[in-house]
């Protein structure tokens, strides 16, 4: 069951999160990463869960996305043997989900590259269900409220755009209704715009997340960031906050004409920068002011990441703005 979520208001902080890896205290692990010869578990996993917790409680970080391989193994079709973790972790998983719960922690899922509920090929599909419906179980037995979500992209093309986004329709059309409730879709850096995504949210009811570096690199509707931006927020139920996803593209110092001393940044928009680009946030919040919605930081630098951003925020005046 989902707790209760509170009714969002837009004069609320905003949350700023960051996923799975922490790089602020090197010692704790985000997952159990033994290979399935060594008997890998959940339950060692939830001991590493629960560290994290305190340390994001410690320094006030109220969102947190948690690694996909939090269970290991527990979809593997070859390795039976860690598909009953859930069960196996009841009590753990409660347990672990309070505290969550006690620091305000909002949690999520993001599946990887191979979770393709679209995919022509069956057993890709197939596989892309149980990872989704399983991660869904996992944020249930957590306990958390419906704005805990699964994150996914619609897929691939294909070479058929109208007949692949037929068989994402399809395929969340047959997921039990409280996984739907967990699921929700994001744009994509080439296939799937925000335009595509709200196409599917108009078939399914399906909540978006907006992902500002993708959207600036498919965008072929020309939409301004806080149009697209709005656009998803409103796919949202009105009694739960948004998520949205904010990275800054990857910046490279390379020598120019062959000097070490002379350097030049080179931009890789398609790659996830190690920071966020301060001025750029604080321009774009500025611009969404007035709206409620929580802030996933995709960024190699993690927590630092957002420890730094939170300086710059606090420099800006708009420490009021983020939890």
């Amino acid at each position: 069951m989902m707790a209760a979520s509170p009714v969002p208001s837009s004069h609320a902080p905003n949350r700023l999160g960051f996923a799975v890896k922490i790089l602020g205290r090197p010692n704790l692990k985000s997952d159990d990463a033994r290979r399935w010869q060594s008997g890998p578990h959940l339950s060692v996993s939830l001991r590493y869960l629960e560290a994290i917790f305190d340390y994001l409680g410690e320094i006030g970080i109220r969102m947190y996305r948690i690694s996909s391989n939090l269970a290991p193994y527990a979809t593997h079709p070859d390795l039976p043997q860690f598909h009953g973790q859930i069960d196996e972790c009841r009590d753990e998983l409660a347990r672990v989900g309070e505290k969550a719960r006690q620091f305000d922690i909002r949690l999520s899922f993001h599946p990887g590259q191979y979770t393709v509920l679209n995919s022509p090929r069956a057993s890709v599909a197939e596989a892309a269900v149980r990872d989704i419906v399983y991660q869904a179980n996992l944020l249930d037995a957590l306990g958390c409220g419906p704005e805990a979500r699964v994150v996914i992209h619609a897929g691939g093309v294909y070479g058929d755009r109208e007949a692949a986004i037929d068989r994402f329709v399809e395929g969340y059309l047959d997921l039990p209704e409280r996984v739907q409730r967990r699921l929700v879709v994001e744009n994509d850096e080439t296939s799937y715009s925000v335009v595509d995504t709200l196409a599917i949210h108009e078939r399914t009811g399906v909540s978006l997340v907006w992902d500002i570096l993708h959207h600036r690199l498919n965008n072929p509707a020309d939409l301004g960031d806080a149009e697209a931006c709005r656009r998803c927020l409103a796919t949202w139920p009105p009694d739960q906050v948004p998520k949205i996803h904010f990275s800054s593209p990857r910046v490279e110092s390379e020598p120019v004409d062959g000097e070490q001393a002379a350097a030049q940044r080179r931009v890789n928009p398609r790659q996830h920068g190690d920071w966020i680009d301060g001025a750029d946030f604080v321009a774009f919040m500025n611009e969404m002011a007035g709206e409620r919605f929580d802030v996933m930081l995709e960024a190699k630098q993690k927590d630092l990441a957002l420890l730094r951003l939170r300086e710059e925020l606090a420099a800006a005046g708009l420490q009021s703005r983020i939890w």
